[in-house]
């Protein structure tokens, strides 16, 4: 407990939901006592407002610091930007540049709008599609942020999308007249899918899936989502925004060599400088010029200067194979731990992005204490992992040796068979709920 505590508390008073992303906040991983607020942040370390030192050994400002906190070569191009001007009534030339270097890692693309918000730029890929097929209905697998054409999906059931991140989405304040035209089907259930398609293959305009998040891609779901989008004339649209990067240059599905019509990127392409991209084929994407899709924030400088500078790095140092390689390790590490200590623990997620579950009766118990632990241990950690290129060998080591010993503590907690008894606050939270 310390001055962060104490801001977040007078934050809760303020702001409504306490932060600006639900991942954000603290209940969802240590109630009463997660440091809240940072001073300082560099590399993969933190500090807290109370000038605690922490090394980030989880999600890495929710995956956009794929390079790392406040890295030099991105902070010094940013910083001639500002210097330069970041916004004029002109535009930035680095639209440009940025247009053609997305281009060139995706040889199938034409075209590239910008928003400075991977939701925003899922919104306009949507936006794009529909206006491209005069079709109303979206089909989506996967999370794809807060904006209405998503959450309409919840107006009919609202636990349609619970098992696309995480439960409780409600869509208060979603006009109600949307119901009907979002429709969630589960990655690599082609069954479900071609379910979906003949009940709405009239009214389907856009299909949506994230190109990979937990497990990895059936050949005969993708290529029958590609298949029946052709056949339809619907806009396949790949949201790239948190696998994007982390696998190779540019999105994923260019390792499964299935082409979309739409591509979104976000989070990691301008390492922690606010950007979202669209990247689409020449055909679909002219379909903007038919709707209303313009903001003057989309046009600052510092956004499209971050990516040029972030995907120059990733290139030059290869990060798609170190973060590959760290997080094989820390996965390694949790499968080694848990074996060890006798503890049920289920591992998934690409190696960039691994993710574990206790899995017992009270996984929530055991994940706030995992986390309790390792903070009195001086990590941020939680039952994620998202690896960035600030990751090194002594950090992992570091952090598995701790690993070690919490999931040791944790297994004789369980063993006892009250392991609630070891908690400081409350039990986190697994999903969006409504603070007091």
């Amino acid at each position: 407990m310390g001055k962060s505590q104490d801001l977040y508390n007078k934050a809760k008073k303020l702001i409504p939901g306490g932060t600006q992303l639900l991942s954000k906040r603290p209940e969802m991983y240590l109630p009463d006592y997660w440091p809240s607020y940072y001073e300082k942040a560099k590399g993969c370390e933190v500090w807290d407002l109370d000038g605690n030192k922490y090394v980030d050994m989880s999600y890495m400002g929710i995956g956009s610091c794929i390079l790392g906190y406040a890295d030099e070569d991105i902070n010094e191009a940013v910083k001639n930007a500002i210097d330069k001007g970041s916004m004029s009534t002109l535009n930035s030339p680095e639209e440009v540049e940025l247009a053609e270097i997305l281009c060139d890692l995706h040889p199938w693309a034409d075209m590239v709008r910008y928003t400075r918000t991977g939701g925003e730029a899922m919104s306009v890929a949507v936006r794009i599609g529909r206006a491209k097929t005069g079709k109303d209905t979206v089909l989506f697998c996967g999370y794809h942020g807060w904006h209405d054409w998503y959450l309409a999906a919840n107006l009919a059931d609202d636990k349609a999308i619970d098992g696309h991140l995480l439960p409780g989405l409600y869509p208060a304040g979603v006009p109600k007249a949307l119901r009907g035209t979002a429709y969630p089907f589960a990655y690599n259930d082609t069954k479900g899918f071609l379910g979906l398609i003949d009940k709405h293959k009239n009214s389907v305009g856009v299909i949506v899936l994230e190109s990979i998040r937990n497990h990895q891609p059936e050949r005969e779901f993708i290529e029958t989502v590609r298949q029946v989008a052709s056949d339809l004339g619907a806009v396949m649209v790949f949201d790239e925004i948190t696998a994007g990067w982390r696998l190779n240059m540019g999105g994923a599905h260019l390792l499964f060599k299935i082409i979309p019509d739409i591509a979104v990127f976000g989070k990691a392409i301008s390492n922690g400088f606010p950007q979202g991209v669209v990247v689409g084929k020449r055909n679909v994407m002219e379909s903007a010029q038919d709707s209303f899709i313009s903001s003057t924030y989309w046009t600052e400088r510092i956004g499209p200067t971050a990516s040029i500078a972030t995907i120059k790095k990733l290139k030059e140092k290869n990060v798609p194979d170190h973060l590959i390689k760290v997080g094989q390790n820390i996965q390694d590490g949790w499968k080694y731990a848990a074996e060890k200590h006798k503890l049920k623990v289920h591992i998934s997620g690409i190696y960039p992005l691994g993710h574990f579950a206790f899995e017992y009766e009270n996984p929530l118990v055991l994940k706030t204490l995992f986390t309790q632990v390792m903070l009195e241990k001086g990590f941020l950690a939680t039952t994620g992992f998202y690896a960035s290129y600030a990751h090194k060998n002594e950090h992992v080591g570091m952090y598995l040796k701790a690993v070690d010993e919490t999931f040791s503590f944790i297994a004789e907690a369980v063993e006892e068979g009250a392991p609630e008894k070891y908690l400081k606050g409350p039990v986190c939270h697994s999903g969006f709920k409504r603070l007091a």
